[in-house]
Protein backbone atom coordinates (compact mmCIF):
# COMPACT_ATOMS: atom_id res chain seq x y z
CA UNK A 1 0.00 0.00 0.00
CA UNK A 2 1.13 3.26 -0.51
CA UNK A 3 2.11 5.50 2.38
CA UNK A 4 -0.28 8.69 1.24
CA UNK A 5 -2.88 5.78 0.96
CA UNK A 6 -2.18 4.27 4.30
CA UNK A 7 -1.89 8.08 6.03
CA UNK A 8 -5.62 8.98 4.46
CA UNK A 9 -6.91 5.38 6.11
CA UNK A 10 -5.39 6.25 9.56
CA UNK A 11 -6.51 9.78 8.89
CA UNK A 12 -10.06 8.43 8.45
CA UNK A 13 -9.98 5.99 11.50
CA UNK A 14 -9.18 8.80 13.64
CA UNK A 15 -11.94 10.91 12.65
CA UNK A 16 -14.53 8.09 13.36
CA UNK A 17 -12.98 7.80 16.95
CA UNK A 18 -12.30 11.36 17.50
CA UNK A 19 -15.63 12.95 15.83
CA UNK A 20 -18.57 11.95 17.67
CA UNK A 21 -17.67 13.61 21.34
CA UNK A 22 -17.31 16.60 19.15
CA UNK A 23 -20.81 16.74 17.77
CA UNK A 24 -24.13 17.63 20.03
CA UNK A 25 -25.17 15.28 22.46
CA UNK A 26 -28.20 17.59 24.06
CA UNK A 27 -26.94 16.43 26.82
CA UNK A 28 -25.19 19.66 27.97
CA UNK A 29 -21.59 17.94 27.83
CA UNK A 30 -20.49 20.87 25.86
CA UNK A 31 -21.73 23.70 28.23
CA UNK A 32 -21.17 22.15 31.33
CA UNK A 33 -24.81 22.26 32.46
CA UNK A 34 -24.63 18.12 32.29
CA UNK A 35 -26.97 17.15 35.83
CA UNK A 36 -27.92 13.87 35.40
CA UNK A 37 -31.52 13.15 36.78
CA UNK A 38 -32.13 16.61 37.41
CA UNK A 39 -35.54 17.32 38.89
CA UNK A 40 -37.50 20.49 39.34
CA UNK A 41 -40.05 20.69 42.13
CA UNK A 42 -43.33 22.55 41.49
CA UNK A 43 -44.95 23.05 45.21
CA UNK A 44 -48.45 23.54 43.95
CA UNK A 45 -50.80 21.93 41.16
CA UNK A 46 -50.63 21.67 37.35
CA UNK A 47 -51.50 25.00 35.47
CA UNK A 48 -50.32 27.49 37.75
CA UNK A 49 -47.65 30.11 37.24
CA UNK A 50 -44.96 28.06 39.04
CA UNK A 51 -45.75 25.00 36.73
CA UNK A 52 -46.18 26.77 33.49
CA UNK A 53 -42.63 28.51 34.36
CA UNK A 54 -40.77 25.36 35.34
CA UNK A 55 -42.02 23.37 32.23
CA UNK A 56 -41.15 25.77 30.25
CA UNK A 57 -37.67 26.01 31.83
CA UNK A 58 -37.29 21.93 31.29
CA UNK A 59 -38.20 22.09 27.87
CA UNK A 60 -36.46 25.26 26.40
CA UNK A 61 -33.30 23.84 28.41
CA UNK A 62 -33.92 20.17 26.49
CA UNK A 63 -34.22 21.96 22.83
CA UNK A 64 -31.07 24.12 23.93
CA UNK A 65 -29.02 20.94 24.17
CA UNK A 66 -28.19 21.70 28.11
CA UNK A 67 -29.16 18.85 29.41
CA UNK A 68 -31.79 15.61 28.99
CA UNK A 69 -34.56 14.35 30.91
CA UNK A 70 -34.93 16.57 33.18
CA UNK A 71 -38.54 15.55 35.71
CA UNK A 72 -40.77 18.02 36.48
CA UNK A 73 -42.91 16.70 39.18
CA UNK A 74 -45.84 18.72 41.67
CA UNK A 75 -45.83 18.48 44.98
CA UNK A 76 -48.77 20.64 46.14
CA UNK A 77 -49.50 21.93 49.73
CA UNK A 78 -50.01 24.47 52.09
CA UNK A 79 -49.16 27.55 49.55
CA UNK A 80 -45.74 25.40 48.48
CA UNK A 81 -45.04 25.29 51.85
CA UNK A 82 -45.51 21.51 51.81
CA UNK A 83 -42.85 21.44 49.01
CA UNK A 84 -40.59 24.04 50.74
CA UNK A 85 -39.88 21.50 53.74
CA UNK A 86 -39.49 18.85 50.89
CA UNK A 87 -36.29 20.54 49.98
CA UNK A 88 -34.88 21.81 53.24
CA UNK A 89 -35.19 17.72 54.01
CA UNK A 90 -33.40 16.63 50.89
CA UNK A 91 -30.30 18.36 52.14
CA UNK A 92 -27.20 18.09 50.09
CA UNK A 93 -29.43 16.97 46.81
CA UNK A 94 -27.28 18.93 43.99
CA UNK A 95 -29.81 17.45 41.68
CA UNK A 96 -33.26 19.04 42.56
CA UNK A 97 -34.26 22.58 42.71
CA UNK A 98 -37.48 24.00 43.29
CA UNK A 99 -39.84 26.71 41.30
CA UNK A 100 -40.49 29.22 43.31
CA UNK A 101 -42.13 32.96 44.40
CA UNK A 102 -43.38 35.66 46.35
CA UNK A 103 -46.01 33.53 47.35
CA UNK A 104 -43.71 30.93 48.79
CA UNK A 105 -42.67 33.41 50.63
CA UNK A 106 -45.93 34.88 51.73
CA UNK A 107 -47.14 31.68 52.59
CA UNK A 108 -43.59 30.78 54.68
CA UNK A 109 -44.77 33.47 57.13
CA UNK A 110 -48.76 33.44 57.28
CA UNK A 111 -48.01 29.23 58.16
CA UNK A 112 -45.21 30.11 60.51
CA UNK A 113 -43.06 27.46 58.52
CA UNK A 114 -40.69 25.71 60.28
CA UNK A 115 -39.04 25.92 57.09
CA UNK A 116 -37.96 29.27 55.37
CA UNK A 117 -36.45 30.27 52.42
CA UNK A 118 -33.26 31.06 54.88
CA UNK A 119 -32.90 27.56 54.82
CA UNK A 120 -32.61 26.83 51.26
CA UNK A 121 -29.56 27.58 48.91
CA UNK A 122 -30.14 30.26 46.49
CA UNK A 123 -29.87 29.63 42.84
CA UNK A 124 -31.45 32.34 40.42
CA UNK A 125 -34.43 34.43 39.89
CA UNK A 126 -36.08 34.38 36.38
CA UNK A 127 -39.01 36.74 35.84
CA UNK A 128 -41.07 39.32 36.61
CA UNK A 129 -44.76 39.91 35.82
CA UNK A 130 -47.57 41.74 36.77
CA UNK A 131 -50.69 40.06 38.57
CA UNK A 132 -54.17 40.66 35.81
CA UNK A 133 -57.86 41.21 36.84
CA UNK A 134 -60.57 38.86 35.01
CA UNK A 135 -63.76 37.97 35.03
CA UNK A 136 -65.85 35.10 33.00
CA UNK A 137 -66.74 36.13 29.70
CA UNK A 138 -70.41 36.12 30.90
CA UNK A 139 -69.46 38.61 33.70
CA UNK A 140 -72.11 41.49 34.37
CA UNK A 141 -68.52 43.45 34.63
CA UNK A 142 -67.37 44.89 31.34
CA UNK A 143 -64.83 47.31 33.02
CA UNK A 144 -62.65 47.56 36.21
CA UNK A 145 -64.84 50.59 37.36
CA UNK A 146 -68.13 48.98 37.25
CA UNK A 147 -66.27 45.77 39.54
CA UNK A 148 -64.95 48.28 42.11
CA UNK A 149 -68.13 50.23 42.51
CA UNK A 150 -69.96 47.06 43.75
CA UNK A 151 -67.02 45.88 45.50
CA UNK A 152 -67.02 49.03 47.76
CA UNK A 153 -70.70 48.99 48.73
CA UNK A 154 -70.29 45.08 49.81
CA UNK A 155 -66.82 43.71 49.73
CA UNK A 156 -68.25 40.35 51.77
CA UNK A 157 -70.96 40.15 48.55
CA UNK A 158 -67.95 40.45 46.16
CA UNK A 159 -65.57 37.06 46.12
CA UNK A 160 -62.43 37.41 45.23
CA UNK A 161 -60.21 34.59 43.79
CA UNK A 162 -56.29 33.80 44.02
CA UNK A 163 -54.17 31.41 43.38
CA UNK A 164 -52.17 31.73 46.72
CA UNK A 165 -52.33 31.65 49.86
CA UNK A 166 -52.55 34.28 52.11
CA UNK A 167 -49.57 36.29 52.18
CA UNK A 168 -48.83 35.36 48.47
CA UNK A 169 -49.31 37.58 45.59
CA UNK A 170 -52.42 36.55 44.47
CA UNK A 171 -53.56 37.46 47.67
CA UNK A 172 -51.45 40.94 48.59
CA UNK A 173 -52.52 42.21 45.15
CA UNK A 174 -56.42 42.69 45.79
CA UNK A 175 -55.26 43.50 49.81
CA UNK A 176 -53.75 46.35 48.40
CA UNK A 177 -56.35 47.14 45.83
CA UNK A 178 -59.14 46.97 48.78
CA UNK A 179 -56.90 49.77 51.12
CA UNK A 180 -56.60 52.25 47.84
CA UNK A 181 -60.38 51.84 46.97
CA UNK A 182 -61.30 52.51 50.89
CA UNK A 183 -62.05 48.80 51.64
CA UNK A 184 -60.99 47.50 54.60
CA UNK A 185 -58.30 44.16 53.91
CA UNK A 186 -59.90 42.11 56.78
CA UNK A 187 -63.50 42.81 54.74
CA UNK A 188 -62.35 41.43 51.64
CA UNK A 189 -64.20 38.28 50.92
CA UNK A 190 -60.83 36.55 49.83
CA UNK A 191 -60.69 32.63 48.30
CA UNK A 192 -57.66 30.44 48.11
CA UNK A 193 -56.95 28.43 45.31
CA UNK A 194 -53.60 26.25 45.20
CA UNK A 195 -52.18 27.59 41.52
CA UNK A 196 -53.75 29.33 38.91
CA UNK A 197 -55.20 25.66 37.56
CA UNK A 198 -57.46 25.36 39.97
CA UNK A 199 -58.94 29.14 40.13
CA UNK A 200 -59.51 29.13 36.48
CA UNK A 201 -62.29 26.50 37.25
CA UNK A 202 -63.92 29.16 39.33
CA UNK A 203 -64.12 32.50 37.61
CA UNK A 204 -65.02 30.41 34.39
CA UNK A 205 -67.69 28.88 36.79
CA UNK A 206 -68.59 31.88 38.66
CA UNK A 207 -67.78 30.78 42.22
CA UNK A 208 -65.77 34.06 42.75
CA UNK A 209 -67.11 37.55 41.28
CA UNK A 210 -63.09 37.69 39.91
CA UNK A 211 -59.58 36.49 40.14
CA UNK A 212 -56.38 37.66 40.36
CA UNK A 213 -53.20 35.58 38.92
CA UNK A 214 -50.58 36.02 36.20
CA UNK A 215 -51.20 37.05 32.84
CA UNK A 216 -48.82 34.20 31.50
CA UNK A 217 -51.61 31.95 32.97
CA UNK A 218 -54.59 32.95 31.33
CA UNK A 219 -53.17 34.41 28.06
CA UNK A 220 -54.83 31.33 25.96
CA UNK A 221 -58.28 32.04 28.22
CA UNK A 222 -58.00 36.08 27.39
CA UNK A 223 -56.90 35.35 23.81
CA UNK A 224 -59.81 32.84 23.01
CA UNK A 225 -62.40 35.15 24.51
CA UNK A 226 -63.25 32.80 27.84
CA UNK A 227 -62.09 35.22 30.28
CA UNK A 228 -62.29 39.20 30.31
CA UNK A 229 -59.34 41.29 31.36
CA UNK A 230 -60.15 44.00 33.47
CA UNK A 231 -57.12 45.87 34.47
CA UNK A 232 -53.43 44.52 35.25
CA UNK A 233 -51.44 45.44 38.30
CA UNK A 234 -48.19 46.57 36.99
CA UNK A 235 -46.95 50.10 36.00
CA UNK A 236 -47.87 49.54 32.06
CA UNK A 237 -50.20 47.90 30.04
CA UNK A 238 -49.60 44.70 28.17
CA UNK A 239 -48.54 45.20 24.28
CA UNK A 240 -50.87 42.58 23.61
CA UNK A 241 -54.42 43.51 25.49
CA UNK A 242 -56.17 46.69 26.04
CA UNK A 243 -56.65 46.67 29.42
CA UNK A 244 -55.69 49.94 32.12
CA UNK A 245 -53.40 49.49 35.05
CA UNK A 246 -54.56 50.39 38.12
CA UNK A 247 -53.87 53.99 38.50
CA UNK A 248 -55.21 54.33 35.34
CA UNK A 249 -58.62 52.40 36.57
CA UNK A 250 -58.49 55.18 39.82
CA UNK A 251 -56.59 53.02 42.28
CA UNK A 252 -52.98 54.42 43.47
CA UNK A 253 -51.14 50.72 43.45
CA UNK A 254 -48.22 48.78 41.20
CA UNK A 255 -47.87 45.70 41.67
CA UNK A 256 -45.53 42.98 40.10
CA UNK A 257 -44.57 39.12 41.04
CA UNK A 258 -41.79 37.60 40.20
CA UNK A 259 -40.26 33.77 39.75
CA UNK A 260 -37.20 31.85 40.63
CA UNK A 261 -35.51 28.77 41.83
CA UNK A 262 -34.16 27.49 45.09
CA UNK A 263 -32.10 23.87 45.83
CA UNK A 264 -31.69 22.68 48.94
CA UNK A 265 -29.35 23.68 51.78
CA UNK A 266 -26.08 22.17 51.88
CA UNK A 267 -24.64 21.79 48.62
CA UNK A 268 -21.09 22.37 48.21
CA UNK A 269 -19.80 25.00 45.94
CA UNK A 270 -19.38 22.69 42.94
CA UNK A 271 -22.82 21.59 43.29
CA UNK A 272 -24.41 25.05 43.74
CA UNK A 273 -22.00 26.47 40.92
CA UNK A 274 -23.04 23.67 38.47
CA UNK A 275 -27.33 24.98 38.89
CA UNK A 276 -26.45 28.54 38.71
CA UNK A 277 -24.33 27.61 35.56
CA UNK A 278 -27.27 26.06 34.10
CA UNK A 279 -29.65 28.35 34.37
CA UNK A 280 -27.55 30.85 33.67
CA UNK A 281 -26.80 28.95 29.89
CA UNK A 282 -30.78 28.51 29.85
CA UNK A 283 -31.39 32.45 30.65
CA UNK A 284 -28.76 32.74 27.12
CA UNK A 285 -30.63 30.68 24.87
CA UNK A 286 -32.73 32.23 21.87
CA UNK A 287 -35.10 29.20 23.22
CA UNK A 288 -36.03 31.25 26.61
CA UNK A 289 -35.94 34.69 25.00
CA UNK A 290 -38.33 33.47 23.36
CA UNK A 291 -40.62 31.74 25.86
CA UNK A 292 -40.04 35.27 27.58
CA UNK A 293 -41.70 37.01 24.85
CA UNK A 294 -44.86 34.37 24.49
CA UNK A 295 -45.66 34.21 28.06
CA UNK A 296 -44.99 37.87 28.72
CA UNK A 297 -42.55 37.86 31.24
CA UNK A 298 -39.92 40.23 32.28
CA UNK A 299 -36.49 39.24 32.40
CA UNK A 300 -35.68 39.43 35.78
CA UNK A 301 -32.31 37.26 35.79
CA UNK A 302 -30.02 37.20 38.81
CA UNK A 303 -28.19 34.76 40.80
CA UNK A 304 -26.29 33.27 44.04
CA UNK A 305 -25.64 35.79 46.35
CA UNK A 306 -27.09 38.52 45.04
CA UNK A 307 -30.34 36.30 44.18
CA UNK A 308 -29.97 35.24 48.09
CA UNK A 309 -30.46 38.92 49.30
CA UNK A 310 -32.95 40.11 47.16
CA UNK A 311 -34.99 36.60 49.06
CA UNK A 312 -34.00 38.17 52.60
CA UNK A 313 -35.23 41.73 51.45
CA UNK A 314 -38.66 40.04 49.99
CA UNK A 315 -39.34 37.99 53.17
CA UNK A 316 -38.83 41.48 55.28
CA UNK A 317 -41.26 43.25 52.97
CA UNK A 318 -43.43 40.62 52.88
CA UNK A 319 -43.69 40.34 57.02
CA UNK A 320 -44.13 44.19 56.90
CA UNK A 321 -46.59 44.67 54.38
CA UNK A 322 -49.11 41.51 56.15
CA UNK A 323 -48.83 43.55 59.68
CA UNK A 324 -49.45 46.77 57.47
CA UNK A 325 -52.38 45.28 55.81
CA UNK A 326 -53.34 43.94 59.19
CA UNK A 327 -52.95 40.35 58.23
Amino acid sequence: MRPRTLLALLGAALLVFVGPPLLTTGDGAETGTNIPGLQIMVPNTPGGGYDITARTAGKDAEDAGLNHNIEVFNLPGAGGTVGLSRLVNERGNGKLAMLMGLGVVGAAETNHSPSTLSDTTPIARLVEEPNIVVVAKDSKYRTFEQLRADWAKKPGSVPVGGGSSPGGPDHLAPMMMARAAGIEPKDVNYVPFDGGGELLASVLGGKVAFGVSGLGEYRDQIESGELRLLAVTGPKRTAEFDAPTLKEAGLDVEFTNWRGVVAPPGLDDQERDRLIRFFRKLHGTEEWRDSLERNGWDDAFQTGERYGRFLTAQEKRADSVLKELGL
